[in-house]
C-alpha cells in the first residue's frame, strides 16, 4: 500500500498564494511546469507565482494555456524590484495588461522584497544601496509613485502588496491604499507585533504568514535581489506565530514561499508548515479558511465545489 503523508488531505482544494520556481538565477526545487503538476496531483486549486527578478504574468498565462486542463490556476504578478523595473506606475501598468487572452495580466502589484530599507539594513548592505531602497518615512506621507500605483491597483482590482518592509510602514501603508480604495491588499506579518496585525487586518488587509521563515532556508547566503547572496533572519518558532496569527482574526494566510534548491517542492513544504500549524491548536476549518478561502476571495481564484 503506498506511503500517504499525514495531512495531505488538507490542500485538497489549497492555493499555495506564493511559491518560486524556475526558470531564475539560482537553484529551485522545481519548474513552473512541474510546480503545477505536482499542485494537481495534491488536489490543489490553485498556485501564485513569485519572482524578485521578473513579471510572472506571462509565464502563470503560458502554463494555464499548457496544463490548464489538470484543474490548477495560476496566477501571476510583479515585484517592484529594481531589475524588474522598480516602484514605477509604468511598471506596474504595463505588468497588469501582460500576459495574452482576458484575464491573464497581473494578479498582484508588489513594492519591493529584498530592495527595501527593511530588509537591507537586515542584510547588512553597503550605505550606497541603503540609499536607493524603499522606505515609508516614520510621520511622513507614503512616497511617490505609490499613491498612483495603489490607484490603479484599485481602478484593475489586482491586490496591492506591501512588500518587505516593516510593521509600522506596512501599518502606513495599508491605511493609504484603503484611502486610495484599494480593495485587495496583501501584507507580510511574520516579523510583524501582534498589535501591528491586528490593525492591518482591520483596515481589511490580509496577513501572509510564510514557511520559508521558519526553515533551515535562511541560513544559507542566498540570491534575492542582485548577484550578492545574503543570509535573511529567521523568523523565530511556530510558537511565536501562533499569537500573530490568532491577531490576524479571520484574515491571515499559510504560503510555502517554497521553490529555492533547500527546501522540499512547494507542495510538501506547505503540507509541512499545516503540520506544523495544526500542531499549534488550529483546526481544520481554520487551517482550511487559511490555506483556501482567504487566498481564493483575495486573488479571485474560485474555489472547487
Amino acid at each position: 500500500m503506498p506511503f500517504t503523508p499525514h495531512g495531505l488531505h488538507l490542500l485538497k482544494g489549497a492555493i499555495d498564494c506564493h511559491i518560486h520556481c524556475a526558470p531564475h538565477l539560482a537553484g529551485r526545487s522545481v519548474n513552473v511546469f512541474d510546480a503545477v503538476r505536482q499542485a494537481a496531483a495534491a488536489g490543489m486549486r490553485a498556485i501564485g507565482i513569485m519572482c524578485n527578478f521578473q513579471n510572472t504574468s506571462g509565464l502563470a498565462a503560458l502554463v494555464n494555456d499548457e496544463l490548464g486542463h489538470l484543474g490548477v490556476e495560476s496566477f501571476g504578478g510583479l515585484i517592484m524590484q529594481p531589475s524588474a523595473g522598480g516602484v514605477t506606475l509604468e511598471a506596474a501598468r504595463t505588468a497588469i495588461g501582460y500576459g495574452y487572452g482576458p484575464g491573464t495580466g497581473a494578479r498582484f502589484i508588489s513594492l519591493p522584497t529584498h530592495h527595501t530599507r527593511h530588509v537591507a539594513l537586515q542584510e547588512g548592505r553597503s550605505p550606497s544601496f541603503l540609499e536607493s531602497t524603499f522606505f515609508v518615512p516614520e510621520g511622513g506621507p507614503v512616497p511617490d509613485p505609490v499613491p498612483a500605483i495603489m490607484e490603479l491597483c484599485a481602478a484593475k482590482d489586482v491586490v496591492f502588496d506591501c512588500g518587505h518592509v516593516s510593521g509600522r510602514e506596512a501599518v502606513a501603508l495599508v491605511e493609504e491604499a484603503r484611502r486610495r480604495g484599494v480593495a485587495r491588499i496583501r501584507t507580510h506579518c511574520a516579523g510583524y507585533t501582534p498589535g501591528e496585525i491586528a490593525t492591518i487586518t482591520t483596515l481589511g488587509a490580509y496577513a501572509e504568514f510564510s514557511f520559508f521563515g521558519l526553515t533551515h532556508a535562511t541560513q544559507v547566503g542566498l540570491t534575492h535581489a542582485d548577484d550578492e547572496k545574503h543570509i535573511i533572519a529567521a523568523q523565530s518558532v511556530i510558537q511565536d506565530f501562533t499569537p500573530r496569527i490568532r491577531a490576524a482574526g479571520n484574515r491571515a494566510i499559510l504560503s510555502s514561499d517554497a521553490g529555492v534548491y533547500l527546501l522540499p517542492p512547494p507542495v510538501e513544504a506547505l503540507r509541512e508548515f499545516v503540520m506544523l500549524i495544526e500542531s499549534e491548536g488550529f483546526t481544520e476549518i481554520e487551517i482550511r479558511r487559511m490555506i483556501e478561502e482567504n487566498p481564493g476571495s483575495l486573488f479571485r481564484v474560485a474555489l472547487q465545489s
